[in-house]
């Protein structure tokens, strides 16, 4: 499957329709405004970091919005705070990692208090990480 397919919602030839495309970079930028606090921290020490890894955030991917995406290595980061525990969304996160493997994108999931404890070395581990793919 290509960058914009998602089984759950295509228009018979694999692709995310354009209306729907448009809604999620609209509120990919919605995002982007209202970051949470472990997420703004993180966006902080990742940019500075960055060197030659080039990070996106709140980046639009099918039906998902990733808090932040590496391109070049296909690598979605996940700050989970506290809600991810409750109710269904573990489900729904398992179901959402699921997708975008088979999509070839891996998926790294932080906990928002490891981020808010110290930002700046998770910041350094994930460009490190980066860094060896």
């Amino acid at each position: 499957m290509g960058r914009w397919q998602s089984p759950q919602a295509t228009d018979g030839e694999g692709k995310v329709p354009r209306a729907k495309r448009i809604r999620n970079v609209r509120r990919a930028r919605k995002l982007r405004a209202e970051m949470s606090l472990p997420e703004a921290l993180l966006w902080q020490e990742l940019r500075r970091k960055a060197g030659e890894v080039r990070f996106r955030r709140q980046h639009p991917v099918g039906r998902y919005i990733l808090d932040f995406y590496v391109a070049s290595i296909r690598l979605a980061i996940e700050i989970d705070g506290e809600a991810h525990d409750m109710g269904d969304r573990p489900d729904q996160d398992i179901a959402r990692d699921k997708w975008l493997r088979v999509q070839g994108i891996e998926v790294m999931r932080i906990p928002a208090s490891d981020v808010l404890r110290d930002a700046n070395e998770i910041a350094d581990s994930i460009v490190r990480y980066c860094k060896s793919k």
